[in-house]
C-alpha cells in the first residue's frame, strides 16, 4: 500500500450571518492508503538469486558435520556449514527484497552421497549437492523437510518463488560407503564424447558419475540398498505405498526416470515449489522433460487447489534448463551435430544462456537491441536466463571483480531474465589461492566485507536500485526495447498483456551533473516522472527531462 497524506482543512461554521463556532481555521493531516498499481510477476522478467546452499549463509551450526563426513578436503571441496535455515533467515531479513530479487534457485538439497571422491588433487564430498544418495530425502547437512516447507512459505510471503535444483541424469559417484546402483539402473561407461546425440545423452559425464538409463521403459526393481535405508529409517512401507498410488495413477512402467521423476515433483505436491532449475539436460533423452513437466505440473496444480490461500498467481509450473553451451542466438534448436532438439517443446520455458557473458562488453544498444528482438521473435512467449558468473563457468565474465557497475548495468538491464550469481552483488573474490577447478568460484558468501567495506556497500546499493527497479517493471526483462537518443544513451521499455501496460525510461553513461535526457515520442510534454536512483521528481518539458546529480544512471518511472 502506499501512503497518502492528506491536508484537511477545518473552516469556521456561518449559519445565516451569525458565527457559530469562532474557532481560527485548522489544519489536520490525516494519513490514508491507497493501493498500489499491482506489478504482475512474468517469468520472462524474473530475477533469480541463485546460490549454493553450503556456501551462503550458516542457520545452525548444529548440522555441520553428519555421515562422519571427517576427511581432510582439497581447498573449499568440503561442507562449509551453508544450510537451508541460513537462506531462510536471509529472506526473513529482507534481504532478497532489498535486491528486488523475485525467485531464489539454491543447488540441490537432497541426501547426498555419505563419503568422499578422491580425484588425485584430494578429497571431495557433495557440498554442491548434484551427487544425490537418496532423492526421497533433505540431506541433514542442508536441513530438514520442515527447514525446507518453512523456507518455501517464508518466501511465499515475501511474493519470492522457489526453485529446486534438480538432477534426473545421474547419481552421485560410488565410494566405499555409497555402492553403485544396479546395472538396470545405470551405466557407468563409457564417458560422453559430446560429438553427436548418442555420444552424449547414453554416457556417462566423468569417470564416477553413474548415468541414469533415463532412456529405458524396461521395468526395474528398487536397489536393495535404498530399501534396506528406508527399512532402517522406519519409512519403508509409506515409500512403497506411495509409490503405488503413483504409478497406478499415471499407468507409467516402473522405469528408472520415473521413479525420480515422483521423487522430485513430490517437492512440488507437498511444498508448492514454483520450479525447477533441471541439470544437465542435454545428457538426457528430451521425452523424459516432457515427462518431467508434465509431472511437474500436474503436482503443482494438485497443490493449488489443496492451498488456494497461498496461490500467489496462475503462472503455471516452470522449469529452466541448464542445456550447456546453448546459446540465445541459436534460437530454439540446441545442435548436437547429428541431430538438432527443440527443448523448449519439451516443457522447458527457459533455457540458461551461455552466450550472455560474451556480450558483456559490447555496446549496450547492442546488447539490448540483439535480445529484445530475438525475444519477440524466434523465443516468442519462451525466455532466456542470462547470467555473467556461475558455479562451475571458470571464465566468468569479471573474474577480477573490476567492473561491478557495468556487470550490474549489463546483467539487470537487458531483456530475459537475470540470475544473480550470490556476491556478484558484494564482489565476492572468484580467485581463491590453493583451489581446483570450480571450487575456486564457491567461496562463502563474503558478509564480512559487505558489513565494513564501504566500497562494497556502495556496489551493492547499486545492485540493489536496479534490481528493485527491474522487479517493479516488468517491462525490463519482458518489454520490447527501443533507443530514444544515442548521446546521452537513452532507451525505453514497453511491456503490454491485456489492460496491464508498463513503460519506463532508463539512461546509462550520462555525464555527471546537469543533464537533459530525450524522451520526446514516449512520454508527452507535461507528464510527470521519477527517477528512482537519484530519487528525484521531474517533468518532461520540450520532449525532455532535466536532471542535475552525480550519477550516470537514470531509471525512471511514470508518478502515479
Amino acid at each position: 500500500m502506499k501512503k497518502l497524506l492528506v491536508v484537511l482543512s477545518v473552516l469556521p461554521l456561518f449559519i445565516g450571518c451569525k458565527q457559530v463556532e469562532k474557532k481560527q481555521q485548522e489544519t489536520q493531516v490525516v494519513e490514508i492508503e491507497t493501493p498500489e498499481k499491482e506489478v504482475p510477476f512474468v517469468w520472462e522478467g524474473a530475477n533469480i538469486y541463485f546460490l549454493l546452499t553450503d556456501r551462503f549463509n550458516n542457520g545452525n551450526p548444529e548440522n555441520d558435520v553428519n555421515f562422519d563426513r571427517t576427511e581432510e578436503t582439497a581447498v573449499l571441496r568440503g561442507f562449509e556449514g551453508g544450510d537451508i535455515q541460513g537462506i531462510t533467515q536471509k529472506i526473513e531479513e529482507g534481504y532478497f527484497t532489498d535486491l528486488g530479487i523475485n525467485a531464489i534457485w539454491f543447488t540441490p538439497v537432497v541426501e547426498q552421497i555419505h563419503g568422499a571422491t578422491d580425484e588425485g588433487t584430494g578429497k571431495t564430498y557433495g557440498y554442491h549437492g548434484y551427487w544425490a544418495k537418496d532423492w526421497t530425502s533433505i540431506d541433514p547437512n542442508f536441513g530438514t523437510k520442515k527447514d525446507l516447507e518453512k523456507l518455501v512459505k517464508t518466501a511465499h510471503s515475501k511474493g519470492i518463488r522457489i526453485l529446486l535444483d534438480v538432477v534426473l541424469n545421474h547419481t552421485g559417484p560410488v565410494t566405499e560407503k555409497d555402492p553403485v546402483w544396479p546395472d538396470d539402473w545405470v551405466r557407468t561407461g563409457p564417458k560422453c564424447e559430446f560429438t553427436t546425440y548418442e555420444n552424449t545423452t547414453a554416457c556417462t559425464l566423468v569417470e564416477n558419475l553413474p548415468d541414469i538409463l533415463t532412456e529405458s521403459d524396461e521395468t526395474v526393481e528398487l536397489p536393495d540398498a535404498l530399501l534396506a535405508k528406508w527399512k532402517e529409517e522406519g519409512r519403508l512401507s509409506k515409500e512403497l505405498d506411495e509409490l503405488q498410488l503413483f504409478f497406478d495413477r499415471t499407468g507409467y512402467p516402473r522405469a528408472p526416470r520415473y521413479y525420480i521423476i515422483k521423487w522430485l515433483t513430490d517437492y512440488i505436491n507437498d511444498l508448492g515449489v514454483d520450479g525447477f532449475r533441471v541439470d544437465t539436460v542435454k545428457h538426457v533423452n528430451e521425452n523424459a522433460w516432457s515427462d518431467l513437466y508434465k509431472e511437474a505440473e500436474y503436482a503443482f496444480q494438485t497443490w493449488k487447489k489443496k492451498h488456494q490461500n497461498q496461490i500467489l498467481d496462475d503462472n503455471p509450473f516452470y522449469m529452466v534448463g541448464e542445456v550447456y553451451s546453448y546459446g540465445i542466438s541459436s534460437g530454439r534448436d540446441f545442435n548436437f551435430g547429428d541431430k538438432k532438439v527443440d527443448f523448449f517443446n519439451h516443457g522447458f520455458k527457459s533455457l540458461i544462456n551461455f552466450e550472455f557473458k560474451s556480450d558483456g562488453d559490447k555496446s549496450y544498444e547492442t546488447i539490448f537491441k540483439k535480445y529484445s528482438k530475438l525475444l519477440h521473435t524466434k523465443l516468442k512467449d519462451k525466455s532466456v536466463l542470462n547470467y555473467l558468473t556461475s558455479h562451475d563457468d571458470g571464465a566468468p565474465y569479471d573474474k577480477d571483480r573490476t567492473k561491478p557497475y557495468r556487470a550490474a548495468n549489463v546483467l539487470l538491464l537487458t531483456p530475459g531474465a537475470s540470475q544473480v550469481y550470490y556476491g556478484d552483488e558484494t564482489s565476492r573474490s572468484l580467485i581463491i589461492e590453493g583451489t581446483e577447478g570450480d571450487a575456486t568460484l564457491r567461496s562463502f558468501m563474503n558478509w564480512e566485507d559487505l558489513d565494513s567495506l564501504p566500497e562494497i556497500q556502495k556496489i551493492h546499493k547499486h545492485w540493489q536500485k536496479l534490481g528493485q527497479f527491474r522487479a517493479s517493471h516488468p517491462a525490463i526483462g519482458a518489454g520490447k526495447h527501443k533507443r530514444l537518443a544515442k548521446s546521452p544513451y537513452v532507451f525505453s521499455r514497453t511491456y503490454v498483456n491485456g489492460e496491464y501496460r508498463d513503460k519506463v525510461i532508463v539512461g546509462l553513461d550520462l555525464p555527471k551533473g546537469k543533464k537533459s535526457l530525450w524522451v520526446k515520442g514516449f512520454f508527452g510534454d507535461g507528464t510527470k516522472l521519477y527517477d528512482t536512483y537519484s530519487e528525484t521528481e521531474v517533468t518532461v518539458t520540450n520532449g525532455k527531462v532535466i536532471l542535475d546529480n552525480g550519477f550516470d544512471i537514470a531509471l525512471l518511472e511514470l508518478v502515479e
